[in-house]
C-alpha cells in the first residue's frame, strides 16, 4: 500500500467532520502537488452534481464528471481528474482534482483516496449537516426530509447481488419508501406504497418501516414481520389508515426468493431480455384489519435475473391526459438490461419526468435488484 495513500487516509480520519474536504485538499497538494480539489455530490433527484464549496453545478450528461459517476471509474481529461466517491455500491458523487500527472500509479492512488472519502462522508453524516445540505439544489418538504432520513441508501452491492432504489418527486415525496438489510446470508427488502398526504403520509410510512425493522432484527420470518407491522398500524389507527407493502427475502446461497404481498407495488421480472409480471398472492394492506395472517410465497431466481418493484405512481403517471401504463413501462424496463441498477432506476424515473413534462404529482418508488448468483 502506498505511503501517500496512508497519509491521505489518516488525514481524513483525523479531520473534523465539517473539514474533510479542506484537510484532504491541503494534504493532496502537499503529497501530489495537485490543486483544484472539489467534491461534487449528486443531488436527491440523481440529476445534478453539486459542488460542495460553491460554483456551477454539472448537469450536462456527457461531462467527464458524469461519465465518472455513471461508469464508476476515474476519468482524466485535459489534466483534470474525476474520481468516484462512494462506498459499497452507494454512489455519493465525484472528486475533482486539477493538474493530475499522466501517471497510472498516481491516478490509482487518487482513486483509492476518493473511495476513502466516501467512507468518511458516510461516517460523519450523522454528526454534521454540511454535506447533506450541499446535496440539495432546493428545499425539501418536511415530509420528504422524513422519508429520505428513513432510507438505508440508494444503492448497495455485494458479489451475489446489486441493488438500487429511488423516490420521486425527490424533493416532495410523501409516503412511498423502501428499506433493505443484508447479513451475508440473506437480503431483506421492503418496498412501501404509501397513502395519505404530507407529513401524515410520511409518519405512517415511518411507523411501518420501524415496525418491520423491529421484527426483522428480532429475527422473525417474513410473514411475522408483516403481521407485527400490521398490528402496530392497526393499534394506532384502527383501520382508518393503512398502506401497501411488498416484503422480500433473498437467500444469498441459493437465490430462493420469499415474498409477502400486502397489497403491494408491482413486482416485475426481467429474464433473458423478456419482461413479465411476477404473480403474487394479494393480501390485505398493513393496518387495514385487526390480526391479519400473512402467507409467504417462494420463487427461484436464476443467475442474471433482474427484479423491479414499482409503485402505482409509476404506472399511473399522466402526461397530456395520457397514462404511462404497463406497456410503456415494460418496454422501458426491457431497455435497462445493460444498465447497473442505479442507472436503471434513474433512467426510468427520468423517462417518467419527461413523460409528464415536470415533477410527478403522485409519489413513485422504483427498486431494482440484480441476482448475480451465489458466491463462495
Amino acid at each position: 500500500m502506498s505511503g501517500r495513500k496512508d497519509l491521505a487516509r489518516r488525514t481524513l480520519i483525523e479531520a473534523p467532520a465539517d473539514l474533510l474536504l479542506d484537510r484532504l485538499a491541503a494534504e493532496l497538494e502537499r503529497l501530489y502537488q495537485v490543486t483544484g480539489v472539489e467534491l461534487f455530490q449528486v443531488d436527491y433527484r440523481l440529476a445534478v452534481l453539486l459542488p460542495f464549496t460553491g460554483g456551477d453545478p454539472i448537469t450536462k450528461p456527457g461531462h467527464p464528471a458524469w461519465r465518472c459517476f455513471d461508469h464508476q471509474e476515474p476519468i482524466v481529461a485535459d489534466g483534470t481528474g474525476w474520481f468516484p466517491v462512494g462506498m459499497r455500491g452507494e454512489r455519493r458523487g465525484v472528486l475533482r482534482v486539477s493538474q493530475v500527472p499522466d501517471d497510472p500509479t498516481v491516478v490509482g492512488e487518487l482513486d483509492a483516496i476518493a473511495t476513502a472519502l466516501g467512507h468518511e462522508l458516510a461516517a460523519v453524516t450523522a454528526s454534521t449537516d454540511v454535506y447533506v445540505t450541499a446535496r440539495r439544489d432546493r428545499r425539501l418538504t418536511l415530509a420528504a426530509e422524513m422519508q429520505w432520513e428513513l432510507l438505508p441508501g440508494r444503492s448497495r452491492m455485494r458479489p451475489s447481488f446489486s441493488l438500487a432504489g429511488q423516490l420521486e418527486p425527490a424533493y416532495a415525496v410523501r409516503g412511498d419508501g423502501f428499506d433493505w438489510s443484508d447479513d451475508g446470508r440473506r437480503l431483506w427488502l421492503s418496498t412501501i406504497n404509501g397513502s395519505g398526504e404530507g407529513v401524515a403520509a410520511s409518519m405512517l410510512t415511518s411507523l411501518a418501516t420501524h415496525a418491520l425493522r423491529n421484527a426483522r432484527r428480532a429475527q422473525l420470518g417474513l410473514a411475522d414481520q408483516a403481521a407485527l407491522a400490521d398490528q402496530a398500524i392497526y393499534a394506532l389507527h384502527r383501520g382508518a389508515q393503512h398502506l401497501s407493502a411488498l416484503l422480500l427475502s433473498l437467500d444469498l446461497a441459493s437465490g430462493l426468493l420469499t415474498a409477502v404481498d400486502a397489497g403491494s407495488p408491482r413486482l416485475v421480472l426481467l429474464r433473458d431480455g423478456e419482461v413479465s409480471e411476477q404473480v403474487l398472492e394479494k393480501q390485505f394492506p398493513l393496518g387495514m384489519f385487526e390480526g391479519t395472517d400473512y402467507r409467504e410465497q417462494q420463487f427461484q431466481l436464476r443467475r442474471g435475473d433482474r427484479l423491479f418493484v414499482v409503485s402505482d405512481g409509476v404506472v399511473d403517471a399522466t402526461g397530456q391526459q395520457v397514462r404511462y401504463g404497463e406497456t410503456a413501462l415494460d418496454r422501458f424496463l426491457r431497455r435497462t438490461g445493460p444498465m447497473e441498477p442505479l442507472d436503471a432506476v434513474r433512467s426510468l424515473l427520468g423517462d417518467l419526468r419527461a413523460f409528464v413534462a415536470g415533477d410527478l404529482v403522485d409519489d413513485a418508488v422504483v427498486v431494482c435488484l440484480d441476482w448475480l448468483g451465489p458466491q463462495p
